[in-house]
């Protein structure tokens, strides 16, 4: 056999010396050329013979390949090509392993834990790897369907560290590492992508070129004081965050070595944990030095990328993931719609991206509502902390109202989800804290400040009367509390109008219904209920004329819904 440039026996015997003991395999390069070599001859030729004879050489290239990665220390052009020569093996695995009756996920983990985690900084290595994850996808998932959700870790420090320039690659991958064993650790994982470049910078200053083991030899001698932090907290009760004098590297404000998150950040395999311990003093001077100071260029790519990874986990998480998952994960946007990395753009681009999921998931399950009781209420008393928290709670607000606590079957939450809306309401009437009436401070601040408590209890009036609307039960109560906003000195119109305007409808079951009422078809009827989806086929004479109150002249019964609805920018008639 001969492919033209030269005999197969001579990749076969370059192999063979590549496997002796007493020789480096990276140190020659032909070895690689010699397995690309023999797999295009092996696929070329359809000889089972032929793998068979092959296969016992390439096999023991790869462990003597593996064996002598933890003797290597440095970077060196050869770690590069160790790389190489590995994933061009673990290819003839892939493709041929049922011929020979190998099982290739031995060999897949042995090279994510002994070459990718030390070489996953080297570019054309991460470049390689991505190139090799997407070529046997379909395989990959199929076959070893655990094997990228248990080292999701580790694949993300290849996009933090290498950024755009793998970003495209990536994002083919990027939804094979979503599991239901990796769904909700995945998420912090994520989110936390900028803090995780925080970290690796820190190793590259303090230990010299990521490339060759340094997280890893960091991770092992660090493991005693852990031991030892450990234990101290369990016997003394001290933080194993708060860190001494003498824990702060020669680098002001950066994470230490020996923090557990620190730690928890550098993993390369999924341990199954949704959140990681985040009180650490360390990390909070750290991401303060990282926002406040120059930001390097992985930074701010990472800071682009993110939002992009979180569009694709939400898209496979509605797509693909179960209610349970789905619940499960909705109290971790809660937290972490607060705690994030503190850049202005990047939070913003993140809050928005929970929300929209959050209400998505609401929509898709109103159930959730039900069974989220207690952290939705949590958030709802934390509206006033500080503005991210009272976007969060005002969003909360609305999907209450819009899916009626939960449905019909939950009577019972909704009654307590209606108590508290009630005492958010109160507390703002009551309380001067929230700057609706005269305050002595002017400026911006104090501006937007309003303008945001106004636009919060605007939302929990709707909310109200959504509620009641939805359990008739509760409608006495609602008309009290939004007559209280109507006879209060509220400095905000839009706060009054609203209120007013509901009390108005309550006095018409039926238009209130269709004002109100939920936006889901539903088999509940009152007399005089408008079916706006009809709104394209009926005259203006077909609505109740408590809704033309505000209308000029007399109706003219040739005019159309769309002439008094008031549409949003998708062309949907909107309230």
């Amino acid at each position: 056999m001969n492919d033209g440039h030269g005999d197969w026996n001579f990749y076969l015997r370059t192999l063979s010396n590549g496997a002796r003991d007493s020789t480096d395999p990276a140190s020659d390069p032909s070895i690689l050329q010699s397995v690309k070599k023999l797999h295009e001859l092996c696929k070329s030729e359809k000889s089972d013979d032929l793998v068979a004879r092959i296969y016992p050489q390439i096999n023991k290239l790869f462990q003597r390949s593996v064996g002598s990665l933890s003797q290597s220390q440095s970077q060196s052009q050869s770690e590069t090509f160790k790389g190489l020569l590995l994933l061009a093996i673990l290819q003839f695995f892939l493709d041929f392993g049922d011929v020979v009756l190998h099982d290739a996920d031995p060999s897949l983990r042995t090279f994510f834990r002994s070459c990718l985690s030390r070489e996953f900084a080297d570019p054309v290595v991460a470049e390689a790897t991505c190139e090799f994850l997407n070529a046997n996808k379909k395989k990959l998932l199929t076959s070893f369907p655990s094997l990228l959700p248990q080292f999701f870790p580790l694949l993300l420090k290849l996009i933090a560290w290498n950024g755009e320039k793998l970003e495209k690659s990536f994002l083919k991958i990027f939804p094979g590492l979503i599991s239901p064993g990796s769904f909700l650790p995945l998420f912090p994982s994520i989110i936390d992508l900028p803090i995780l470049v925080v970290a690796l910078e820190k190793v590259e200053r303090s230990s010299g070129s990521l490339v060759g083991g340094s997280i890893a030899s960091i991770q092992k001698s660090t493991a005693p004081e852990m031991l030892l932090a450990l234990m101290d907290e369990a016997y003394t009760g001290s933080t194993i965050g708060d860190g001494g004098g003498d824990s702060e590297s020669e680098d002001n404000n950066s994470l230490d070595v020996a923090d557990p998150l620190f730690l928890e950040l550098l993993k390369d395999e999924n341990d199954g944990l949704a959140e990681r311990h985040r009180a650490s003093p360390a990390l909070t001077a750290a991401l303060q030095a990282a926002v406040s100071g120059p930001q390097s260029e992985k930074m701010k790519q990472t800071l682009q990328i993110v939002p992009r990874l979180l569009d694709v986990y939400f898209a496979v998480a509605l797509q693909d993931a179960n209610d349970s998952l789905i619940c499960a994960l909705i109290p971790l946007l809660m937290t972490r719609n607060s705690t994030m990395f503190p850049e202005k753009k990047f939070s913003y681009e993140i809050r928005k991206r929970l929300l929209e999921f959050m209400l998505a998931a609401f929509q898709r399950s109103p159930d959730f509502i039900a069974l989220l009781k207690k952290p939705i209420i949590d958030r709802l008393a934390e509206a006033y902390d500080d503005p991210p928290k009272t976007e969060l709670a005002l969003q909360l607000c609305w999907a209450i109202g819009e899916y009626g606590g939960g449905g019909e079957s939950h009577k019972d939450v909704a009654r307590e989800l209606f108590e508290n809306l009630e005492l958010l309401l109160y507390e703002n009437l009551s309380s001067s804290r929230i700057g609706l009436r005269q305050e002595s401070g002017i400026g911006s601040g104090s501006d937007f400040r309003r303008a945001l408590q106004s636009r919060l209890l605007c939302f929990v009036i709707t909310a109200i009367a959504k509620l009641a609307t939805y359990h008739r039960e509760l409608l006495p109560r609602a008309r009290v509390a939004l007559g209280k906003v109507v006879r209060s000195r509220i400095s905000d119109a839009r706060v009054w109008r609203r209120a007013h305007d509901y009390l108005g409808l309550m006095n018409e079951p039926g238009i209130c219904w269709s004002v109100l009422g939920p936006s889901r078809v539903s088999d509940k009827r009152l007399p005089g209920t408008v079916n706006w989806s009809e709104g394209g086929r009926k005259m203006v004479g077909h609505v109740p004329m408590y809704i033309l109150g505000e209308q000029q002249g007399p109706p003219f019964h040739d005019l159309s819904f769309s002439d008094i609805l008031p549409r949003d920018s998708a062309g949907k008639a909107s309230f």
